[in-house]
């Protein structure tokens, strides 16, 4: 016998008779800090590190490192990093997807899409509840979810979608959803980090070697079934065709290790030491995998990973930028946008008043039968 919960499901908004059914999108990153500050730190790394998507160890031995050690010891040092990276504006994974949110608005308003873009973040501040409530609260009855993650995997891109179901799990009248799982291979994406490339070895010559970092994960993932791994390696692969790039060229790495697990090979850190002290005089780092630059690329690639190849023997460390506002980059996101709206009436907006007569004459003739 099923049992039923009175009040299981939040209070949906008042109903408004002829309201025009509206679309949104809804771009969602990882999440910041509200401030540099330890407290806000720790806030931060509490609920990131708690979510059972980003470390998969048994849950009861894990609380207890997450609270026994982790949480007491590593706020302070990482809010030491990110005060390094923080500007006048606040985080900068923060202002850089605030600004593609409200971009990608311009650009498919431009094209005709009367649709409202909002972003979202996973964890901390704007969470992706808060957001989605708002939207529904507007009237939004389609919804296209769309990640800053271009590789997908269970610790990022999942995770936003869990966080999108539990919302929908407390909801009564639930609107349509629709999910962008990856773009690692997009013609427009690729050619978006190739022009942001190409510029800037235009502005500032060539390396001797392009080191392309993406964020690691634990090795185990891959033989458990996540694509991540070898969607990075596409995309290294079509970057580097796009480039002209042969495979002496360039190098793919992982970054940001946490843990003693093994993660994926080869590390960022340990290569860049390891071109320093073979000879190599200049690389240029690139992070294809964050499309926001962050406190991994500000702080972890141009100030940690600059040190390391410098001290061991490197001349010149060149790090590019992440695609952040660059044209190519909004118009690559409109262009996934478009794709996954495709069908969804867009680009024309029902009229309000065409509506509301459907409605009555619906009405009139029910009471006629």
């Amino acid at each position: 016998m099923a049992l039923f919960t009175l009040g299981a499901f939040a209070p949906e908004p008042p109903f408004v008779h002829g309201q025009v059914p509206r679309t949104a999108v809804l771009y969602c990153n990882l999440g910041t800090p509200d401030s540099a500050s330890t407290a806000d730190v720790r806030k931060f790394l509490r609920e990131f590190l708690s979510d059972p998507r980003v470390v998969e160890i048994p849950r009861v031995l894990w609380m207890l490192i997450l609270h026994g050690i982790i949480l007491r010891f590593r706020p302070a040092k990482s809010a030491a990093k990110y005060a390094s990276i923080w500007t006048a504006e606040g985080s900068p994974l923060k202002v850089w997807t605030e600004k593609q949110a409200k971009l990608l608005q311009g650009w498919l308003s431009q094209r005709g899409h009367a649709v409202q873009v909002r972003y979202a973040m996973r964890y901390g501040s704007q969470s992706i509840a808060s957001q989605l409530d708002a939207l529904k609260a507007e009237g939004v009855t389609r919804v296209l979810v769309v990640t800053a993650y271009p590789q997908y995997s269970a610790t990022t891109t999942a995770s936003v979608f869990d966080a999108v179901y539990q919302w929908a799990a407390k909801v009564r009248n639930l609107p349509e959803l629709r999910f962008v799982n990856r773009y690692h291979d997009h013609g427009h994406y690729i050619q978006a980090l190739a022009v942001q490339i190409q510029r800037y070895w235009k502005a500032n010559g060539r390396p001797d070697q392009l080191v392309m970092s993406f964020h690691g994960v634990p090795e185990r993932t891959l033989t458990l079934g996540d694509p991540y791994h070898c969607e990075c390696l596409k995309t290294a692969r079509l970057l580097a065709q796009a480039l002209g790039l042969g495979k002496d060229q360039f190098k793919v790495t992982f970054q940001s290790r946490l843990g003693r697990a093994k993660w994926l090979e080869p590390y960022t850190e340990p290569s860049l030491i390891a071109l320093g002290k073979a000879g190599v005089k200049r690389v240029d780092v690139v992070c294809p995998g964050f499309t926001s630059d962050c406190l991994e690329t500000l702080e972890e690639i141009n100030m940690e990973g600059r040190e390391a190849f410098l001290h061991a023997g490197g001349q010149e460390f060149h790090y590019i930028p992440c695609l952040n506002d660059d044209t190519a980059w909004i118009t690559a996101l409109c262009e996934i946008s478009q794709e996954h709206m495709a069908g969804w009436p867009t680009l024309t907006r029902p009229d309000a008043a065409a509506l509301a007569a459907q409605r009555q004459a619906a009405i009139a003739l029910g009471a006629t039968q």
